[in-house]
């Protein structure tokens, strides 16, 4: 399901608690929607922001706002460990107990987030390496959560190295198209089954009597980081005729191939695999 970052922010991120012996199975119902008999619902925190790559334009950690839990240290919550999302509750299961995260390496609110620090985090949580491998995960195109089936990195395979920024950083830098400025970012919109970032929402009211648009991370050129600036290889014309998003407006599968046929672009959903909702180990 795609999902607006900001609607997601302040969304309660509820731990499993394994002390019964039986929170090791997860289900999903006729409309994918996660339930489990077993569930515990520790409130751990709420969504604060996300921190994505700009490489794979993919959500690798959720900021954790635990109020007076953890004071002073940035908890960050992987894709790996987010099970699924519930729009009606408005809450995110998470597969890890307080005191897995409570153990975890720490890292002060104010540090960025470095290599070392993903390296001792990923090896704490015994997670896949995301940077290394072929695909949007590393090994695999999409979040692979049986932890039997993980696949050790060799290595000759292509590492990258990702510098890590966040939606809330992010959210205002001006897009440049090819012949100048056209908007701002707004938002982000999130697939919650590959943590990819499908689009950013783009404000156009401060360049003309415009409205909303969408762009794919596909399209986008390069971030300068230093300048604020998203560059998008586009004209601006192009892009103020392309169909219009609003809040209200249903991100459908028709909207999706519209909006790419417009921009005479294949759709990102021609090539990914569908991911699987299994039991996870």
């Amino acid at each position: 399901m795609l999902n607006r970052a900001k609607t997601l922010k302040g969304y309660k991120l509820h731990s499993f608690e394994d002390a019964i012996g039986k929170a090791k199975e997860y289900y999903f119902d006729e409309l994918n929607r996660f339930t489990s008999p077993y569930l515990l619902k520790p409130e751990i925190g709420k969504v604060k922001e996300f921190y994505f790559d700009d490489y794979y334009w993919t959500i690798r950690y959720l900021v954790a706002d635990t109020g007076n839990w953890l004071t002073g240290k940035q908890v960050l919550i992987s894709p790996y460990a987010m099970v699924a999302v519930n729009n009606e509750e408005q809450f995110i299961a998470i597969n890890l107990t307080r005191k897995q995260i409570e153990n975890s390496p720490s890292l002060h609110s104010d540090e960025p987030v470095s290599k070392q620090f993903e390296e001792d985090y990923h090896k704490y949580y015994e997670f896949p390496i995301y940077w290394v491998g072929p695909y949007m995960w590393g090994s695999y195109p999409y979040i692979v959560r049986e932890s039997p089936n993980f696949r050790e990195s060799t290595p000759d395979e292509k590492a990258w190295d990702p510098h890590l920024r966040s939606t809330h950083n992010v959210s205002g830098y001006n897009l440049q198209a090819v012949d100048g400025e056209i908007g701002h970012v707004e938002d982000f919109i999130i697939d919650d089954e590959t943590w990819a970032i499908r689009y950013l929402i783009i404000d156009t009211k401060n360049w003309w009597p415009g409205k909303k648009v969408l762009v794919s991370p596909q399209w986008i050129e390069r971030i300068g980081w230093n300048e604020s600036k998203v560059f998008i290889n586009l004209l601006r014309e192009t892009i103020k005729l392309s169909p219009e998003y609003t809040d209200d407006t249903l991100l459908t599968r028709e909207y999706e191939i519209e909006l790419h046929q417009y921009y005479d672009r294949q759709g990102y959903w021609a090539d990914e695999p569908a991911p699987k909702n299994t039991p996870v180990d």
